[in-house]
């Protein structure tokens, strides 16, 4: 099997992209894949987030999935002296050369799989509103408190660290200014209609529209897409 990476992101209307993504692919074939997405727009969270997608998706490669996020949430454990250092939620993938991805999370980032028929979402937000929500709340309600964190890169455990595995031969890692400004109608049409995975990665991000308000989240997408190698031998 041959693995095609793709990534396209594109900065919200706080013109400081906070978001960030990585792939690291090992010696024995493993690919590490990590999307960012940090709290806030300061120049401190934009210069950080490329660096925890670096160190997530080079650890997860050699070490796994929840490996990778822990490491990378060690990055941003302390608060500092004045208790604002960067933060950030995160999704981190391990594709191995049989095409099963393994997935771990912690936030508002998500994955989802495509098998041809099919998208999948694998990831449940650490959010309020999500609380909310299986609480039996309103969904009109729990929608306000979408944006809420309950569990972030910076208090990562691995008790608090979710992780799911997948055949799909397509996973998608965004950060939530995909998921939350798209509806899952037009994510599955976009999907289907981009076959290429970096034309699919651009078509993600550029498909975001603003809010009400006229706030636009920062948008990123990382497709990894697993297809059979070509044999060209006749016998």
């Amino acid at each position: 099997m041959t693995h095609i990476i793709a990534f396209a992101t594109r900065t919200g209307t706080e013109n400081d992209n906070a978001d960030s993504a990585a792939t690291y692919t090992a010696a024995d074939g493993v690919i590490g894949s990590a999307v960012i997405d940090g709290v806030g727009h300061t120049p401190g969270t934009s210069t950080l987030a490329p660096v925890l997608a670096t160190v997530a998706a080079r650890v997860a490669a050699t070490r796994g999935a929840l490996a990778g996020l822990l490491s990378a949430a060690q990055l941003v454990a302390d608060p500092g002296p004045g208790g604002n250092e960067p933060n950030a939620a995160a999704v981190v993938a391990v594709t191995f050369p049989d095409g099963t991805t393994t997935i771990a999370w912690v936030g508002d980032c998500d994955a989802y799989g495509w098998n041809g028929h099919t998208l999948t979402r694998y990831t449940t937000p650490h959010t309020l509103g999500e609380q909310l929500r299986h609480g039996g709340i309103d969904p009109e309600v729990a929608r306000e408190y979408d944006n809420r964190i309950k569990t972030s890169l910076a208090h990562a455990v691995v008790a608090t660290v979710s992780e799911t595995e997948t055949t799909d031969p397509v996973v998608i890692l965004t950060s939530d200014g995909v998921s939350d400004q798209i509806t899952p109608a037009e994510l599955h049409t976009l999907v289907r209609r981009h076959t290429d995975p970096q034309e699919l990665a651009r078509a993600l991000v550029a498909a975001a529209s603003d809010a009400a308000d006229g706030y636009r989240d920062d948008t990123t997408t990382l497709v990894i897409a697993v297809q059979p190698s070509t044999d060209s031998t006749h016998s």
